[in-house]
């Protein structure tokens, strides 16, 4: 979950490593570090904090170098203190890694006896010893780090670099996502497109196992069996107006408000051209016309998304569906049923258990595979027979949103296109379908204007220890994630039930100090989920209750009503997530918490 950036050109690289360390930050921001090589020294600077101190330190010790690496640490093996942030060195080898290294005792022990000293509890010092080792051998960088990397378990990224050749810098990727950026004279490593975006548009993505020696003026990329690989160039459309704030006062405000772009981009292709299976690929409809079923693995948000299509699938597509998370997937033994599609959902592409899970899935004999992320040219994507990129752009802020939404969409453009192909729906209900579709940024737009009001609820919210998250049927996996981004932002302890399992435990939790979230649209349990909020009056809870324009609810003591735009139907879900994200971004500013690097997190999970 660490950043990366490394830089070789003809010019000072040091504000290079630096900008892109602070657009990296979301990535893990428990300490910083950049090391250069300058002359024939290695010079390196490391803060436990933000990129902002570690910059201020660089500035008052005149870091000037035309090669280095930086990084930017969420961590893994060992506290959070200066001497475990990288980079990492031994004996003038300089490196920074992301990810996990397993066999790293093991390593460990043997460096230890070839008399090697530790400075740090991570497993990273591990590698810039074995580095060293090889070094001594007489193998260059690029042969030193190919033999290192052959003696590790796990995941990595790698960026190393030596005073011994201050003319290049080496990388390597396995289980950790890794590009390289091409420029004019210079070249550039990094964990992600943005923290070179400013440099270059022009990238490699590196592939599993692959390694790379990169010059001033050339790259060079060798597979797992070191052999000399062409790689396509990419040229990026991220733009930098989509990395910089604007107006608004953090990353996840911003991405809240960009939902009703980011969803009319995710649902323009369907919009234009209806429900067609080409949104998935090629040979898409061959595919999705022969599956029996489907199972999704996805971790935290992502979950909570395919919690949400399994209610759509089994309902409009008439398809078995089942959900789990990730994680516990791939330790478990699994019935696999071949005919079932097994559908991953990532925003980076890049989540390791999600990953592995698919990888897990494919061993058991599972052949088709479809991917819904948000990052061209990921992991997960490249491992899937089908994909569905959404368009929600960069997402910076720690707490998902945007891509949440968008996840949403695609999902629900999945299923519409798998009853098609089924034979359960008609023309008439797939033009209702579209016609829903057509008003939904709309609708979110709406939902957008309710700040103000859900403003004034997150002052009450503030004050509170717990929260409880209310919701049935569509709208249950919602309440998931509403308590999901409390719990993320704004440190409240908050927890989410199906609104019918109330009196079989959760009950006995409330009292007047716990506020309790009811999602309550317009729909067919309305009057169910109102029996509810009553037993929850009845031991003297308060009631905050997101409801419809056109359902018939009204305020009284102890129950609080905003009402989002008229019920959206099976889209109704996508509308309600907007309210749940305000009430947790504006409890977080109330409480004055990081919104946009909660404590303990980052976005990319690369690490178990």
């Amino acid at each position: 979950m660490c950043g990366i950036v490394g830089a070789i050109a003809d010019r000072d690289v040091v504000p290079v490593l630096i900008e892109g360390l602070k657009r990296l930050e979301y990535r893990g921001y428990d300490s910083a570090g950049i090391a250069v090589i300058d002359g024939r020294d290695v010079r390196r600077v490391r803060r436990t904090g933000r990129v902002a101190e570690m910059e201020a330190a660089a500035g008052q010790e005149g870091f000037n170098a035309r090669l280095g690496v930086g990084h930017t640490r969420w961590a893994t093996h060992g506290g959070v203190t200066e001497a475990n942030a990288h980079p990492h060195i031994s004996h003038g080898v300089a490196l920074v890694h992301n990810g996990i290294i397993e066999n790293h005792e093991e390593q460990r022990e043997r460096l230890r006896q070839l008399g090697y000293e530790f400075e740090s509890q991570t497993d990273t010092e591990v590698i810039a010893h074995l580095m060293h080792h090889y070094l001594k051998q007489g193998n260059d960088l690029l042969a030193a780090l190919q033999r290192t990397v052959k003696e590790l378990t796990g995941a990595y990224a790698l960026a190393v670099v030596s005073r011994a050749e201050p003319e290049r810098m080496v990388c390597a990727r396995m289980g950790c996502p890794l590009l390289i950026g091409l420029g004019e004279g210079e070249n550039f490593v990094a964990s992600d497109v943005s923290a070179i975006i400013q440099a270059t548009r022009q990238v490699i993505f590196l592939e599993e196992g692959d390694t790379a020696e990169l010059t001033r003026t050339s790259v060079r990329v060798f597979d797992g069996d070191d052999q000399l690989v062409q790689r396509e160039v990419h040229l990026s459309d991220v733009s930098l107006a989509s990395l910089e704030l604007g107006p608004y006062r953090h990353f996840m405000q911003k991405e809240i408000h960009e939902q009703p772009r980011a969803i009319a981009d995710t649902i323009e292709a369907t919009i234009d051209g209806g429900f067609l299976p080409t949104l998935f690929g090629a040979n898409a409809e061959a595919v999705l016309k022969d599956v029996e079923g489907v199972q999704i693995l996805a971790c935290g948000t992502s979950y909570y998304a395919g919690m949400t299509a399994r209610y759509w699938i089994e309902a409009i597509a008439g398809l078995p569906c089942s959900v789990e998370i990730a994680s516990e997937y791939r330790y478990r033994a699994a019935y696999a049923n071949p005919k079932h599609l097994i559908v991953t959902i990532s925003q980076s592409g890049e989540t390791l258990d999600t990953m592995e899970a698919l990888k897990y899935a494919k061993s058991l004999g599972h052949q088709h595979t479809l991917s819904i992320c948000n990052v061209p040219e990921s992991a997960i994507p490249r491992a899937s027979e089908l994909v569905c990129y959404t368009r929600a752009g960069a997402e910076i802020g720690v707490a998902s949103t945007k891509a949440f939404t968008t996840q949403l969409a695609a999902l629900f453009q999945l299923t519409v296109v798998l009853g098609k192909l089924h034979g359960r729906i008609s023309e008439e209900e797939e033009a209702g379908y579209l016609e829903e579709l057509r008003f939904l940024p709309g609708s979110v737009q709406h939902a957008l204007n309710l700040e103000p009001q859900i403003a004034l609820w997150a002052e009450r919210f503030a004050p509170k220890s717990d929260a409880l998250f209310l919701g049935r049927g569509l709208h249950y996996p919602i309440a998931l994630e509403g308590a999901l981004k409390l719990k993320e932002i704004s440190y409240i302890h908050a927890e989410a039930y199906p609104a019918g399992e109330l009196k079989h435990g959760p009950l006995a939790l409330v009292d007047a100090d716990m506020p309790v979230v009811v999602i309550a649209p317009n729909d067919k349990l309305l009057e169910k989920v109102k029996s509810n909020m009553q037993e929850v009056r009845a031991r003297g809870g308060e009631l905050f209750v997101f409801t419809d324009q056109d359902s018939n609810f009204s305020e009284s003591e102890g129950v609080h009503v905003i009402r989002t735009p008229r019920h959206a139907g099976v889209l109704s879900p996508i509308i309600h997530t907007i309210p749940v994200q305000l009430l947790a971004y504006h409890t977080a500013l109330a409480r004055g918490t990081d919104v946009d690097k909660p404590r303990n997190l980052a976005k990319s999970v690369t690490v178990e």
